[in-house]
């Protein structure tokens, strides 16, 4: 390195160690690592109601469901929020992590869309079904056509549920699993697809309308705020949390997605 800039550069390592080291004491910021929508929207509903409280919320967005969890697993980021329990676990167990639920704020019913049927009953023999590739929204899509009869599972209550778990396919659907945020582009492509509502809201789908199949209120799949067991029990995390399910951010979910997404508390 040259010599003239190995100086500033040990400097700048210092005073990054040193702004990341003391964040909570001095500028009380506060990373979450979120999808677009709905989490990042509700996110900055969350963001004056913090500064109140002396905290500034830095909202990161993600497109996709692994970088929020490895960005907080390397302390990059302090929390993240955009995913379900299973998620998590899933996660967790494959990669030897041990991210914490802090908690949850709301549901978003699952659905299946299509381009070219209004109802699921004209769904042709053979269809052409997208599924999201992680274990836990696999699981997820399998359950719900389960639950409508496309299919049958060895077990309807299994959170883990594969295609090999498939006892039944009285349509011969046809099953293709991809990234969960690529499944809105394949709606002209295919027969039915099987969407995340953040996904689904980003491509202007309205779950409440425009969904062939939804999950209902009773959905165990609570998105969840979650961070590190070494800072779970931090004062600006629990005040994140304690905004996350204020009656101020409860009435915004109501109001601005109309039963699309709903609260968790």
């Amino acid at each position: 390195m040259n010599k003239l800039l190995a100086p500033l550069a040990a400097l700048l390592l210092l005073v990054g160690c040193s702004s990341s080291n003391e964040a909570g004491k001095d500028t009380q910021t506060l990373t979450v690592a979120a999808t677009a929508v709905p989490h990042a929207e509700i996110l900055k509903q969350v963001k004056p109601l913090l500064a109140k409280e002396g905290v500034d919320l830095q909202i990161k967005v993600f497109a996709d469901y692994v970088q929020p969890n490895a960005q907080v697993v390397e302390k990059n980021i302090d929390l993240n929020y955009f995913q379900t329990k299973p998620y998590l676990d899933a996660f967790n167990h494959e990669h030897g992590t041990n991210l914490t639920i802090i908690t949850g704020v709301h549901i978003e019913p699952f659905g299946a869309y299509s381009h070219k049927y209004k109802s699921i009953d004209q769904l042709p023999d053979g269809a052409s079904v997208t599924l999201p590739n992680d274990p836990s929204n696999n699981s997820r899509a399998l359950l719900l056509l389960a639950k409508h009869g496309l299919i049958t599972l060895k077990d309807p209550n299994n959170e883990l549920s594969t295609q090999k778990d498939i006892t039944a396919n009285p349509k011969h659907l046809k099953f293709r699993e991809l990234e969960a945020a690529m499944l809105p582009r394949t709606l002209d492509e295919v027969d039915l697809a099987l969407i995340n509502t953040n996904y689904a809201l980003a491509a202007d789908l309205n779950p409440t309308k425009d969904a062939l199949l939804i999950e209902d209120r009773n959905s165990p799949y609570v998105n969840y705020l979650v961070g590190r067991p070494d800072n779970q029990n931090d004062p600006r995390v629990q005040k994140l949390a304690k905004a996350l399910t204020s009656p101020e951010i409860k009435a915004f979910i109501e109001q601005k997605y109309h039963g699309a997404i709903l609260p968790a508390f």
